[in-house]
């Protein structure tokens, strides 16, 4: 897809993910995450959940899970639920902010997943500026956006809630901290 194309080649685009729609670029390009933070107006300190293929994407991260965590997030995955898990030290600053934690989702979609695989690991937080309602529909998108992504595709009305997110600590204990 000429898409997932782009986003490799370090553009920015508007899809329609298995919550809402996400302004999206790949995860492991610092200048293209940058550059979603500008357009959002995002708060610097807040990591961007990331949009996975599968759960062999987390070694991207250098995330090696136990055998309890791999049971746990086979138990979610895919689905719309985001797994917030710690990661390690080699992990760029540009996507844990500080935190030393990432926000995973493998979206229930087979399609989506099929992008993911094109595109690779893409943060994904809603296409909206900070403080402002996420975009329902491709219009609202591109009023709030305009010409400064290089692309949309519409993907219909998405009225639906943000994933549900979880974190799992050092100890595999599950904490609900955004219910979706």
């Amino acid at each position: 897809m000429k898409e997932a194309k782009m986003l490799k080649e370090g553009e920015v685009g508007i899809i329609p993910t298995d919550t809402l729609y996400g302004i999206v670029a790949v995860a492991l390009n610092e200048a293209a995450v940058t550059r979603v933070y500008a357009l959002k107006g995002r708060s610097p300190a807040k990591p961007c959940i990331i949009l996975i293929s599968s759960i062999e994407d987390l070694a991207l991260f250098s995330i090696v899970l136990s055998e309890r965590r791999r049971e746990v997030v086979s138990r979610y995955w895919p689905g719309p639920v985001s797994i917030v898990l710690p990661c390690g030290p080699t992990v760029p600053e540009y996507l844990h902010r500080g935190t030393h934690t990432l926000a995973f989702r493998v979206p229930e979609d087979a399609s989506l997943r099929q992008f993911l695989r094109e595109s690779g690991p893409l943060i994904a937080p809603s296409a909206n500026p900070e403080g402002v309602p996420p975009a329902e529909n491709i219009t609202e998108a591109q009023k709030y956006f305009d010409d400064h992504v290089d692309f949309y595709i519409d993907g219909g009305e998405r009225t639906g809630a943000p994933s549900t997110l979880i974190a799992l600590d050092e100890q595999d204990a599950i904490t609900v901290l955004r219910k979706g």
